[in-house]
C-alpha cells in the first residue's frame, strides 16, 4: 500500500513538473512571437468560421496596425473575396504583386478575383504565370472556366476532367462542366454531367435546375427522379414550363404551370403571373 501511495505521489509530482516546464518555456518566448502565434490562430478562425463582413473588419484593422505583415494582407484579400468585394480584393493582391510577394496560391486567388470582376485577360495572365507543375483543384477549375470563356472546348473538357479528379467534392465542377456542354448544344452529355453532379451532392439545386432545363430543351417534360422538396418541385416545373413555351408547346406549359402552383407550399407569384400571361396569349 505504501509503495502504491509513493508511486501516485511521484506521478503527481512528475506531472506538475512537466506542466511547470511547459509554462516556463512559454514564458521564455518573446512577446512578439506569442502575439504572432495568437494572431495566426485568430486569423485562421476569422477566415474559416466568421461572418465575411466581420472577417473583413478584423483584417482591415489588423493591416492598419501592422501594414508590413503580408499574412494580414493576404487574409484581408481572402476575406474581401468571401464577402463578394472582388474589386477591393484585386487591389490588395496588386499591392502584393508590386512588392513581389505573391505565392502561387495568391496568384490563383487573384485570378479568381479578376475573373469574378470581369477581367478575364488579367485572370488568365495570373494563371499563366504559375508553373505547370503546380497542380491544384482551384487552378484547374479556373483554367476550365477561362477555356470556356475563350470557347476552347477541348481545353475546357481537359481542365474540367483534371479538376474533377483533384477534389473530393466535385459536384459544382460537374455542374459547370454540364453547363458548358449545354451551351455548346451537347445536351445529352450535359444531362449526364448534371446527373453526376447530383450523385455527388443531391442537394445542389443549380444542378437540378440545369437538369430539368436541358431535358426540356429535348422535349422531355417529366421531372427526373431526384430528391426534391415540394418547393423545389414547383420551381422545377416552372422552369420546365418556360422551356416548353420557347418550343411552342403552350398547352404543355400551361399544365406544368398549374402543377407548379398546386405543388408550391406557399403562393407562387412567378408561376401565377406566367400562367396569366400564357392564358392571355402574351407569352412568358
Amino acid at each position: 500500500m505504501r509503495s502504491t501511495k509513493l508511486t501516485l505521489l511521484f506521478s503527481v509530482m512528475l506531472l506538475g513538473a512537466c506542466q511547470s516546464a511547459i509554462t516556463d518555456a512559454e514564458r521564455q518566448l518573446p512577446q512578439d512571437e506569442l502575439n504572432i502565434m495568437n494572431d495566426a490562430d485568430t486569423a485562421d478562425i476569422m477566415l474559416n468560421l466568421a461572418d465575411p463582413e466581420r472577417a473583413v473588419a478584423y483584417f482591415r484593422n489588423a493591416v492598419a496596425q501592422e501594414p508590413e505583415r503580408i499574412d494580414l494582407k493576404r487574409g484581408l484579400a481572402l476575406s474581401l473575396a468571401k464577402a463578394g468585394k472582388h474589386a477591393e480584393a484585386v487591389l490588395i493582391y496588386e499591392s502584393m504583386a508590386e512588392a513581389g510577394l505573391l505565392t502561387n496560391e495568391d496568384r490563383i486567388a487573384m485570378a479568381d478575383a479578376y475573373i469574378r470582376n470581369g477581367a478575364w485577360a488579367e485572370g488568365e495572365a495570373q494563371l499563366d504565370a504559375i508553373p505547370p507543375t503546380f497542380e491544384t483543384f482551384n487552378r484547374y477549375r479556373l483554367e476550365a472556366i477561362i477555356a470556356d470563356y475563350n470557347k476552347e472546348w477541348g481545353k475546357a473538357d481537359s481542365f474540367y476532367d483534371i479538376a474533377r479528379g483533384l477534389t473530393t467534392t466535385p459536384a459544382s465542377t460537374l455542374n459547370n462542366w454540364g453547363f458548358s456542354k449545354q451551351s455548346r448544344g451537347d445536351l445529352e452529355n450535359a444531362e449526364k454531367l448534371f446527373r453526376q453532379a447530383l450523385r455527388s451532392d443531391p442537394s445542389l439545386f443549380a444542378a437540378k435546375t440545369n437538369l430539368v432545363i436541358v431535358r426540356a430543351m429535348r422535349r422531355e417534360y417529366s421531372l427526373p427522379v431526384v430528391p426534391m422538396t415540394d418547393e423545389e418541385r414547383a420551381i422545377l416545373l416552372y422552369y420546365t414550363a418556360r422551356e416548353a413555351v420557347k418550343l411552342g408547346d403552350r398547352d404543355i406549359a400551361r399544365g406544368l404551370l398549374e402543377q407548379a402552383i398546386d405543388t408550391h407550399p406557399r403562393y407562387f407569384a412567378a408561376a401565377v403571373d406566367a400562367l396569366r400571361a400564357l392564358s392571355t396569349n402574351v407569352g412568358l
